[in-house]
């Protein structure tokens, strides 16, 4: 069976899936396509159903849940971290108050995160390379920074406002979750739980041939030096990523109701996990 399998172009999703572009394992006679494209993108082509499998911004899962399901491995949890909002000078949330403030995606959870965690403000959306220059220009008074912008922006000369991922902790003692993986409900349930079996695995074989997975991965790190590269992906590729467990499963949970409970997303929201 051929099946399409959606990740983001940042070294986390590749580290997680260079197994699977080497063939290091058994792909249990499954043709796999990876097909990498930004966050926003997958979240559009999910609610189209475009690929069998892929990688999507928990914010994004309530309006899909009808047609995917989660799988309980391969999320993005930042453990008292996560995006950051910056800006070219020293602010504080309230600041942002009505201000234009540049977003990487009306469906992701970094811009979920933010709604939350800020005053009402002025959304500008923006593909998340260009961020970090339109807060530079003075185009946006902020703007909300993932992937290794979480790690590199200081280096730019920008302040930090606010780490999202801080503040989803500190309210609610819960890593913020970012990224999952969903299996579309229609692939047949014995190649379902084979290709959920194999990106499993693939993190795994990922973590135990380290060197060989981050020199994959930092192919798409756009131009990250090496110890960042290393860095972001141990942020994000750990054992939560094996299995959420109970407080990774509450994490999605309570995001997903607090968002539904602002309004900002759909209700009720129904948490189906594959395996």
């Amino acid at each position: 069976m051929h099946v399409r399998v959606g990740h983001s172009p940042d070294p986390d999703d590749a580290f997680m899936v260079w197994a699977i572009a080497e063939r290091a394992l058994d792909l249990r006679g499954l043709e796999i396509e990876l097909v990498p494209a930004d966050i926003q993108t997958l979240n559009a082509w999910a609610a189209e159903g475009r690929l069998e499998a892929t990688a999507l911004s928990v914010g994004a899962y309530p309006g899909v849940q009808d047609s995917y399901r989660l799988l309980g491995h391969g999320a993005s949890l930042g453990e008292g971290y996560g995006p950051v909002v910056i800006a070219k000078t020293d602010l504080v949330p309230a600041d942002l108050a009505g201000q234009r403030v540049a977003v990487p995606g009306p469906q992701t959870t970094a811009f979920l995160t933010a709604r939350l965690a800020l005053p009402a403000f002025e959304p500008v959306q923006l593909d998340f390379e260009a961020i970090m220059d339109a807060v530079s220009s003075g185009d946006v008074a902020a703007g909300v920074v993932i992937h290794e912008g979480q790690l590199t922006w200081e280096q730019e000369g920008f302040k930090r406002v606010l780490d999202l991922g801080a503040w989803w902790e500190g309210d609610t003692g819960l890593p913020l979750p970012l990224g999952a993986v969903a299996m579309r409900r229609d692939v047949p349930e014995d190649r379902a739980l084979d290709l959920s079996a194999v990106l499993k695995e693939a993190v795994a074989v990922g973590m135990e041939h380290r060197e060989e997975a981050l020199a994959y991965a930092i192919e798409y790190g756009r131009g990250i030096a090496p110890e960042l590269n290393d860095r972001f992906v141990a942020m994000y590729v750990n054992d939560l990523t094996l299995d959420y467990g109970a407080q990774g499963r509450k994490a999605v949970a309570a995001l997903l109701e607090r968002g539904a409970e602002a309004g900002l997303l759909p209700s009720p929201v129904q948490l189906d996990f594959l395996a």
